[in-house]
């Protein structure tokens, strides 16, 4: 019995070792054709800038097409669901920002997708949203907004690219902190409510400064405020709504996902080599030009993040009663 467990154990190890010798020799290659990066939203905003700025540099790094692939709907969870089946093999990735872990697990009593399908790879960029208000909206700076709105209670409204996103979430939690009242008005992504605030449809709306840089250039809108922890470097001028409630913090993260199975070999090449192409000065540039940070991480810090901001956007859901049901 003794010799054929030891036969058992040895045959086990045999396997174990050869299944590893495979998997390197996996990420060495890695990759030998195309590769699909799916983003959980629609053209314009930010994760889908982020995804096709890296995956150009990604392109020219490994020789090989990285193309994006909008699937947009459920607050990404399409998308989720899409790249939690794929084969594990790292040809297809998820770009998104945190509501596939950090906030849909909140939102919906079934999510389409399941989370654990889902490994994070890399935490690649984070960027505030500006509070920005239509030009007839009389106000000029936050504290003048939030003067005007306590002075008006449901008078006005505000758009965001839906139901349960940061842009949602974070205008609820900056009405219980103050007491404000104003009507929440859902758009499908920041393609059509950035727009509906240029046109005047609603007063006010939080969005990335990619969607909003135009309209505030030619002076058709008017940036008051960042929902990140400091000031932007970009926009010192502009107060932290931190400033005024401490610890207010809703300033998106944007990630690289691959299908769980995939192997561990796989996922740290490739969190490396997003790591290096954001570190590349025309990404910087470009990143820079469009107010957003490049940060890298490992998988698993990108999974500490994750954790942390869940904690975070479950309070924000909780007082907003939101729900995609």
């Amino acid at each position: 019995m003794r010799v054929v467990a030891s036969l058992v154990s040895s045959a086990a190890a045999l396997i174990l070792a050869v299944v590893s010798q495979s998997a390197l020799a996996q990420a060495a290659r890695f990759p030998e054709k195309p590769v699909r990066v799916a983003v959980g939203y629609a053209p314009g905003g930010l994760p889908d800038t982020v995804a096709r700025v890296v995956a150009q540099k990604l392109s020219e790094r490994w020789g090989q097409q990285v193309f994006v692939e909008n699937r947009a709907g459920a607050n990404s969870g399409i998308a989720a669901e899409f790249v939690g089946a794929a084969p594990p093999d790292g040809y297809t990735l998820l770009v998104t920002d945190n509501s596939t872990h950090a906030i849909n697990p909140f939102l919906y009593r079934k999510l389409p997708y399941d989370p654990k399908s889902l490994a994070p790879v890399s935490l690649v960029a984070r960027a505030p949203l500006y509070l920005a208000a239509h030009n007839a909206f009389p106000a000029n700076t936050f504290a003048e907004v939030v003067a005007v709105l306590k002075a008006n209670p449901g008078k006005y409204t505000y758009g965001s690219s839906g139901i349960g996103s940061t842009h949602h979430l974070c205008m609820e939690f900056l009405k219980s902190a103050l007491g404000l009242q104003l009507t929440h008005v859902p758009y499908k992504g920041t393609g059509q409510s950035v727009p509906a605030l240029v046109a005047g449809q609603v007063p006010l709306v939080w969005s990335a400064y990619p969607s909003l840089a135009s309209f505030a250039k030619d002076g058709r809108i008017k940036l008051l405020a960042v929902n990140s922890l400091k000031r932007s470097a970009s926009s010192p001028g502009l107060p932290a709504v931190a400033e005024t409630i401490p610890g207010f913090d809703f300033a998106p993260t944007i990630g690289f996902f691959t299908p769980a199975a995939t192997p561990a070999d796989l996922v740290a090449r490739i969190a490396a080599e997003a790591n290096e192409a954001i570190k590349a000065p025309e990404v910087i540039a470009r990143f820079t030009a469009l107010d957003i940070q490049a940060v890298g991480s490992t998988p698993e810090e990108y999974a500490a993040s994750l954790r942390a901001d869940a904690e975070r956007y479950s309070k924000a859901v909780k007082l907003s009663g939101a729900s995609a049901d």
